[in-house]
């Protein structure tokens, strides 16, 4: 194959800036060839803005990009009629009524030239299903699908009839445990040139670079993104040394210099000191003074431009160093005891700061279960973070939303607190509704945690979906902080690593006349909502010290009690 041949993306010194003026990448070198690469980068950095100039949607303002081959995408949100099949997804529904009319013997010309090549589309289509975990039935409407079915029959239209180039903007969001490990696997043998915008870090290690866009910029590292890490976390500590060189190196250069500001001093009093004693005639005590005054100034200069060098090498070698701040705060009032009872649900018991991740699939009932939670009133105050971060009043300041649930606090007091969250200044000043994703995160996370009374149970839902890899970190760190207890929703295996939980339940589903029933656990007795077992991550899988065992909560009784309690509160509010 030739090179003008060989499928691939090339951008010299290209630029985008937004029709207001809002650059978004600036003067980008990079290359994309036959092969996976993962694409990471902070939300707003303009990695689906890249996406878009691979795909034709969008052109560059400055520069160019040269895309050889076709190219095919899957946008992070899919327009959608529900009125559609899964056949129309996959692009054969056309193909396939030709094939049914040749068959039949109704065919024209133009059902020829349709069909093309694609006698087989019916048993592509099929098999590209099956390998992705989904029913055999094309005529299947968009309206029946979950969430997850309907990306995944998405990325099958990609397979059926692969593009030379294939651009996937956050394909995972949304997706449950089992549909990401199918995806996971198409992946690891995608053909051709593929790139992959992602936060789950899962999937970025079946890639076979990893691209990062930070400033405008682009940068390349070869291998995984643990292996990117990797590099990064290398080149940080070799610029942490050069930093304090750096500094050591200025603040040698200052002691001389003030070292030799001390001499020229003494020398200059020394010859004062003669000229007064009249120890030298005046001619050449003038003669002197001049000579001195010149090797003063020079001298002076001198050292000025050493510690100057030395500050330039300083400002550097900062430069290379990142400044990814982290959320650091202390929550002592969210400390439970370890025998405290903080929610009984019919025998579901959970003991002080436990950490307990519910798992499942979509649709098995983890959103409802922590609802209703919530309905139970559980024994210590608690705090609900949905899915959608709509907590926040947009009309208001980010202080005044805290204010509103910090009960007692002062503005002066907020402010001190938001800027443990990274909201300083004039960002803690800003309406809700101009705040960044990020900001809006960390906003909606700092109300949740600075109200009062104390959050002492925590009821987290998917919180990592649609959160940049920097967000993910940040609230990592802030549930360091958190010493209450935990209950998580989340298909983030990494995640729920790093906040370090203790124990799982585990969700499945079960329909029953049109009503959800939700039995959880490894035996899937319908009455049954939940069923608990260590966490696998645990040491030795050891039975955690507070797990109760396998008693459940009663899907029937709940249902029950949350009808009575339901509308007597907001979903989101904590109990006493």
């Amino acid at each position: 194959m030739s090179s003008s041949q060989i499928p691939g993306v090339v951008c010299s010194q290209m630029s985008f800036c937004w029709p207001d003026g809002r650059p978004v990448l600036d003067r980008v070198d990079a290359a994309f060839g036959t092969g996976r690469t993962g694409l990471v980068g902070r939300n707003g950095s303009g990695k689906s803005t890249l996406l878009r100039l691979i795909a034709g949607i969008l052109s560059p303002t400055g520069g160019t990009i040269a895309v050889n081959g076709t190219v095919a995408s899957l946008p992070q949100h899919l327009p959608l009629e529900t009125t559609r099949t899964v056949s129309d997804l996959l692009g054969s529904t056309a193909a396939r009524a030709a094939l049914q009319a040749i068959t039949a013997g109704d065919a024209t010309e133009a059902d020829f030239a349709v069909l093309g090549d694609d006698w087989d589309i019916e048993e592509r289509a099929l098999a590209v299903l099956a390998r992705l975990g989904l029913p055999a039935d094309l005529d299947r409407t968009v309206e029946t699908l979950s969430g997850g079915e309907t990306v995944l029959t998405a990325v099958a239209g990609l397979l059926v009839r692969p593009a030379a180039i294939t651009v996937l903007d956050e394909p995972t969001n949304n997706l449950d445990r089992a549909a990401r490990e199918l995806l996971h696997n198409a992946v690891t043998t995608w053909p051709g040139v593929l790139i992959v915008v992602s936060h789950d870090r899962e999937l970025l290690e079946h890639v076979d670079q990893t691209a990062e866009l930070r400033d405008g910029a682009i940068r390349t590292y070869g291998g995984t993104f643990a292996a990117y890490q990797d590099v990064l976390a290398t080149e940080q500590l070799a610029a942490e040394r050069m930093v304090r060189a750096a500094e050591s190196s200025l603040a040698r250069e200052r002691r001389q210099q003030i070292e030799a500001q001390t001499k020229l001093e003494r020398r200059a009093r020394y010859g004062r000191t003669a000229a007064a004693n009249k120890r030298v005639d005046k001619a050449e005590g003038h003669k002197r003074k001049r000579q001195a005054q010149v090797s003063a100034g020079k001298q002076r200069n001198l050292q000025a431009d050493r510690v100057d060098s030395a500050r330039m090498l300083v400002d550097s070698a900062v430069a290379e160093v990142r400044n990814d701040a982290r959320i650091t705060i202390n929550l002592p009032r969210t400390a439970v005891p370890n025998g405290r009872i903080v929610l009984d649900v019919d025998g579901v018991i959970v003991r002080g700061p436990e950490r307990i991740a519910l798992r499942g699939p979509n649709g098995s009932g983890k959103t409802t279960l922590l609802r209703r939670i919530l309905l139970q009133r559980p024994d210590v105050p608690v705090a609900y973070l949905p899915q959608r971060l709509d907590l926040l009043d947009p009309a208001l300041s980010v202080v005044d939303n805290v204010r509103a649930v910090a009960g007692s606090a002062t503005p002066n007091e907020v402010r001190a607190e938001l800027a443990r969250f990274l909201l300083r200044g004039e960002r803690a000043e800003q309406r809700a509704a101009t705040l960044s994703g990020g900001e809006r995160f960390r906003a909606t996370l700092a109300c949740l945690l600075l109200a009062d009374p104390s959050p002492q149970l925590l009821l987290l839902d998917e919180p990592t979906n649609n959160l940049d890899l920097d967000s993910v970190a940040q609230l990592v760190a802030a549930l360091r902080g958190y010493r209450g207890a935990l209950i998580v929703a989340s298909h983030d295996e990494d995640f729920l690593a790093e906040v370090g939980v203790t124990r799982s339940w585990t969700t499945s589903a079960r329909s029953h006349g049109g009503g959800g029933e939700f039995v959880l656990g490894q035996r899937g007795e319908p009455v049954l909502m939940a069923q608990q077992h260590p966490d696998r991550t645990g040491q030795d899988g050891e039975r955690n010290q507070h797990d109760p065992g396998d008693d459940g909560v009663h899907a029937e009784q709940l249902q029950r009690r949350s009808k009575q309690d339901e509308g007597q509160r907001p979903p989101n509010q904590r109990a006493g």
